[in-house]
């Protein structure tokens, strides 16, 4: 099952980012602090979830705004994307990714972006190309389609 949320005060979905974070080797001090900022900053999640309730991936999107003093482009922007590690490669993060693009497409945003330095073959594949115009703070490569 599959569910929206914008706000990060959800157990399943604290103990999935924060499976997440270990992961990734990332130490967070603050949980309660990093989980509020989320909904602060207006940051949207698609959580899959097991028959059990248990969440077993997501994908964290939001709008962003790249602007100069001439032009104006909107992106989707993937911000964070989990799927545990024993059903990976069964078609759940394709799924979750078509769903955040298609959650812009409604909204008329049709180009998505996002960084990734562990997932490559998997954006490529789903349409993706790394871009090396764009430098993304993390230092990680950025990605667009």
């Amino acid at each position: 099952m599959d569910k929206l949320i914008r706000a990060y005060n959800d157990q399943a979905f604290q103990t999935a980012f924060r499976a997440y974070f270990v992961e990734m080797g990332i130490q967070v001090s603050n949980w309660e602090g990093l989980f509020a900022g989320m909904t602060d900053e207006g940051v949207a999640t698609i959580l899959r979830e097991d028959e059990s309730g248990q969440v077993v991936g997501f994908i964290m999107f939001s709008r962003i705004e790249m602007t100069s003093w001439f032009f104006e482009d909107r992106y989707g922007f993937i911000q964070e994307f989990w799927v545990t590690p024993e059903l990976r490669n069964r078609g759940i993060g394709a799924e979750l990714l078509a769903q955040a693009e298609a959650f812009f497409a409604r909204q008329g945003i049709h180009k998505m972006i996002l960084t990734s330095d562990t997932a490559e073959k998997f954006y490529l594949k789903h349409g993706y190309r790394r871009d090396e115009g764009i430098v993304a703070k993390n230092k990680a490569p950025v990605y667009v389609k």
